[in-house]
């Protein structure tokens, strides 16, 4: 376990072990198709395999309770800040585009201080994101830009007509430890199609994890449905906290509409002892857990696990791109 690159990739599929048996079907997608055309390429051995482990469904999933944090928990968090020596300093064009501070939806501003953002204004940052994660050479078919106020990263076949991964993080450029986290997105739709906004970090050999929104489109319902257009469309996403590869501290669903058809807001508030979940401003799941590793912003557009191989139905192009209008992080003050 220890000697994989890191918990998402070797633990992102794992997410649908947690499940329960209501969704065994996890790993299966949203329905079978005559062809087998959709290969993810360059899909490592070790994510193939835990693909089929999520085949296995547990009973064993860690409670998470919705809970408000208490005064005293947020005092606690107030004092928390990015100080382990392996935390680059925010790069200096983290402001936003206008001249508005943002604050964080639906939480008392007066409690944080910016620390972190993108309007995703003109080209992409590269001080700010690398397209690709450490341990790979980004692939060079075009999937991803910057445009109209908007991240845009969409399903698309490689030169060898593959379907790959597409991952756009701040490691290397930016860290934090606690605080308030924020991304407004559309998800694309499509079996297959498996994007998320998370926190995470590869520190010798230990892989904290906080998974803000995970979804699968071409997951057996609730996870997504067919729509009119014959593509899958996601209606569910999940939130997980891994405390180290393998060591799950919580999962939970949260059931919505179709995410492919608008915007939503989907946030963390991080603190010493506990992890709190918002969708559009409401919380939706708590974990009681510590967690003080800085961790890294990460986007990123995979394919597989409970949402199946992409196919000839999972529609290509910037016209399904999973887009995100802005990233922002907060400090407690």
């Amino acid at each position: 376990m220890r000697n994989l690159p890191f918990n998402r990739l070797y633990l992102r599929p794992l997410s649908c072990v947690a499940v329960t048996l209501a969704l065994a079907a996890c790993g299966g997608g949203g329905g079978d198709t005559a062809q087998n055309d959709g290969q993810v390429a360059q899909q490592p051995t070790y994510l193939q395999n835990e693909n089929a482990n999520a085949n296995t469904a547990t009973a064993s999933e860690p409670a998470l309770t919705p809970a408000v944090a208490s005064s005293a928990e947020a005092a606690t968090a107030s004092s928390a800040t990015s100080s382990a020596a392996t935390s680059p300093a925010a790069t200096s064009s983290a402001a936003p585009a206008s001249n508005t501070t943002p604050t964080p939806f639906g939480q008392d501003s007066s409690a944080y201080a910016f620390a972190f953002g993108d309007e995703f204004e003109g080209n992409l940052n590269t001080s700010m994101w690398t397209d690709h994660a450490w341990y790979e050479s980004p692939n060079a078919t075009k999937n991803y830009t910057v445009e109209g106020g908007a991240l845009k990263i969409w399903p698309q076949r490689d030169a060898s007509g593959n379907f790959f991964n597409r991952t756009l993080d701040t490691d290397g450029h930016y860290y934090q430890t606690y605080g308030y986290f924020e991304i407004e997105a559309k998800l694309p739709a499509g079996k297959g199609t498996w994007p998320a906004f998370w926190l995470f970090n590869h520190i010798d050999a230990r892989r904290p994890e906080i998974d803000i929104m995970e979804a699968y489109a071409g997951g057996a319902a609730p996870w997504g449905v067919t729509g009119s257009d014959g593509a899958a469309h996601p209606t569910m996403y999940a939130a997980t906290v891994w405390k180290d590869a393998s060591v799950q501290a919580g999962f939970n669903k949260i059931a919505t509409a179709d995410l492919s058809t608008g915007f939503h807001k989907y946030a963390l508030k991080w603190e010493p002892n506990k992890q709190t979940f918002y969708f559009d401003g409401k919380e939706v799941a708590a974990v009681n857990v510590a967690m003080a590793d800085p961790m890294y912003i990460m986007l990123d557009l995979w394919y597989g696990s409970a949402s199946g191989t992409p196919d000839n139905s999972t529609p290509t192009g910037k016209a399904n791109a999973y887009q995100v209008n802005y990233v922002r992080a907060w400090k407690f003050k």
